[in-house]
């Protein structure tokens, strides 16, 4: 069986990328030394090299590195080796311009950019294979080979193609899915405006079409895209298990960008050995730290709670937002080891050395154009010698309090046209949900909506619109034997098929919230509804609302003005030994901290008002024993109280009552006993 952590690594992953073909073979020898006094530990390399490794099909060139290889391990650096197949060589495309990806709209890409693949291409299939097989059988039982990392960020920038292999392919996953071209009518509901077929030949993508084409069919191409990519995954993985057993492979996820919503993580996470995410600040004005710990809690909750890797990240400031701040003075080791607080075990980045040319020149990395001479250099030295004191938390599991219910397929079919509101927004809600979490300092799970429930005593569903059977039998079970659940609006609306579900919505969810949803109210841009509680408390909503008829719930909160004023808002059904909660409206900050609240209190989640606001504490533990992160992102000076007294591992003093945590700055205790 392979390992599940990279081999030969002791220490947390510490380096980045390194693109050592971008620079003169003179850098290679200053390039080690400088990863030596910065505590590097691994680099990834060969992510882009297909065209220096094969330059022409069929004859290849390892020397170089062969080389460079053989000198990170004379310098202890371990190597998680890339098999280049993000970017086949301009010769290939040349051979096999049928490789290249076709738009809905009958476009065809050109070579030039990264990613330009058409899944389905049986040429591009075999090639991948070939330099694969390659890679394997050269450097699979090198000392310095740490892990494979197959490809780069699957679905970026392109996931799905619309071309006529597509097509042939999309026909077999059909027929293999469905059986028959009879049942692939009646998951589609092709009787609808005439779109009935014959037989599967009949069958092409959704392509462009004179207006919205057949929901179904759009989503089983999202989810016939993602299957393609992950077969394709697989192929390669299974060359590698074989020619190089015992040794891991992975791919980097990238679980928390909207900009790679065409994957489905939890089924991608059941086919790596080690789950690795990438991670970039949004600076879109938001908490950047809050969308963090979102992407840390959903990369852990896709390895099952086991540790991960933060293959990517950046040192400072990216390059392809509109505006890109860089991070400042302290924001680099903050934001590496609250990722280490929530699974990680280490921080990597992209990359080590910064580009002089091409489309990322100006992405920050370990060594800046300023070289060592500069604060990002300095910082990244303290931050090695910190990752390195802190290895002892290696293989333990962050603590969780709550589950947030996510599932990628039911935002894919949300996300589809004509829904009663584009400012339904799922992905939107989670963020939401989630930051409320963690305002209140509580420690969030994701977990599948068919996934085990019974660990927490709260369960969170912001957005669920579609919803399987299973997955409604799943949560009423959940409150029937005492879990508090919390639902939002526009969940269990469709089936699988996003077939809506027969009766009143919301569909499998009516028993369990003791009540049904008789008509979706959205709001237009900018109108907001007020509702009104117990004791008169005031919640102020937007985008939408609901005619809620209660069924055996009680009503706590009212419409007091809108299209449905007088009517139930907010909800709470008992059920068995536990309660249900629904939320018909989109609250904002204020409203879900006291809705969740209430929630909490009814779970019996103790409050934690006695942690400063955006000072996070997070607990892992293990056999090496429990560790208590605090991460101070504010600019004063904080305290967190300890209830058992400990060592503090980045100052190595003792640390027992009130630890104190400046500003900006972060503090790992190792609990006594």
């Amino acid at each position: 069986m392979p390992e599940t952590t990279p081999r030969g690594l002791t220490r947390l992953a510490f380096g980045g990328d390194y693109n050592p073909e971008q620079w003169p073979e003179s850098v290679w020898q200053e390039d080690v030394r400088l990863m030596r006094e910065a505590g590097v530990t691994m680099v990834s390399v060969g992510i882009f090299s297909w065209a220096l490794l094969e330059p022409a099909p069929g004859e290849y060139d390892f020397g170089w590195l062969d080389r460079i290889i053989g000198l990170l391990h004379d310098n202890g650096v371990r190597v998680d080796l890339a098999t280049p197949t993000v970017a086949p060589p301009a010769w290939f495309y040349r051979e096999h311009p049928g490789a290249l990806p076709v738009t809905a709209d009958g476009v065809r890409y050109e070579f030039g950019s990264r990613a330009a693949i058409c899944h389905s291409n049986a040429d591009y299939r075999a090639a991948a294979a070939n330099i694969t097989t390659e890679l394997a059988e050269r450097y699979g039982d090198h000392p310095a080979l740490a892990m494979w990392h197959v490809h780069n960020e699957y679905g970026v920038p392109v996931s799905a193609c619309y071309c006529d292999s597509c097509a042939a392919h999309f026909r077999r996953w059909l027929a293999t899915t469905y059986g028959t071209v009879d049942a692939v009518n009646d998951a589609w509901g092709t009787a609808f405006w005439g779109q009935r077929y014959a037989d599967f030949g009949q069958i092409n993508p959704p392509r462009l079409t004179p207006t919205v084409g057949n929901p179904g069919q759009a989503l089983d191409y999202r989810r016939f895209a993602d299957a393609t990519m992950r077969e394709n995954f697989v192929a390669e993985r299974d060359i590698l298990h074989r020619l190089a057993p015992g040794v891991p492979v992975t791919t980097n996820f990238m679980t928390a960008l909207s900009q790679c919503d065409s994957v489905d993580y939890w089924a991608w996470g059941r086919e790596v050995d080690i789950v690795t995410n990438d991670h970039y600040l949004i600076t879109d004005g938001r908490r950047t730290h809050v969308n963090l710990a979102m992407a840390a809690d959903l990369t852990r909750s896709v390895a099952g709670g086991a540790p991960w890797i933060l293959l990517e990240h950046s040192t400072s400031g990216v390059n392809w937002q509109p505006h890109n701040p860089a991070k400042a003075p302290g924001q680099m080791a903050r934001n590496s080891l609250a990722h280490v607080a929530r699974g990680s075990e280490g921080a990597m980045f992209f990359q080590w050395r910064q580009s002089r040319r091409g489309a990322e020149k100006f992405h920050s990395a370990m060594v800046p154009h300023g070289g060592t001479d500069t604060r990002v250099w300095r910082e990244v030295v303290e931050l090695g010698a910190g990752l390195d004191s802190l290895s002892a938390v290696r293989g333990t599991r962050t603590e969780a309090d709550v589950a947030v219910l996510w599932d990628w397929q039911s935002w894919w079919a949300q996300n589809l046209a004509w829904r009663p509101s584009e400012d339904a927004d799922p992905r939107e809600r989670a963020d939401a949900f989630h930051e409320a979490l963690y305002d209140r300092h509580l420690t969030v799970d994701f977990a599948h909506p068919e996934a085990d429930l019974c660990a927490y005593p709260l369960v969170v569903v912001p957005a669920l619109y579609l919803m399987t059977k299973a997955a409604g039998d799943n949560l009423r079970a959940y409150v029937e034997n005492g879990g508090t659940l919390v639902v939002s609006y526009f969940s269990g609306i469709v089936d699988e098929h996003d077939a809506v579900h027969e009766g009143a919505y919301p569909g499998p969810l009516r028993e369990v919230l003791g009540l049904s949803v008789e008509e979706f109210s959205p709001l237009l841009p900018g109108r907001n509804v007020r509702v009104t509680g117990p004791e008169g408390a005031e919640l102020g909503g937007d985008v939408w609302t609901e005619f809620v008829v209660p069924r055996g719930a009680e009503t706590v909160w009212r419409y007091a003005d809108g299209p449905i004023a007088g009517h139930p808002a907010i909800t709470r059904h008992r059920l068995g030994e536990g309660i249900a909660w629904y939320v018909s409206t989109r609250l904002g900050r204020e409203g879900l901290d006291v809705l969740l609240g209430r929630a909490a209190e009814d779970a019996r989640l103790a409050p934690r008002a006695d942690l400063p606001h955006d000072v996070e504490v997070v607990v892992r533990s293990g056999e090496s024993g429990r560790f208590l992160f605090a991460v101070n992102h504010t600019g004063a000076d904080a305290k967190v109280p300890l209830d058992t007294p400990g060592t503090e591992l980045l100052t190595g003093e003792p640390a027992a009552g009130r630890l104190a945590v400046p500003a900006g700055a972060v503090r790992v205790v190792r609990l006594d006993g």
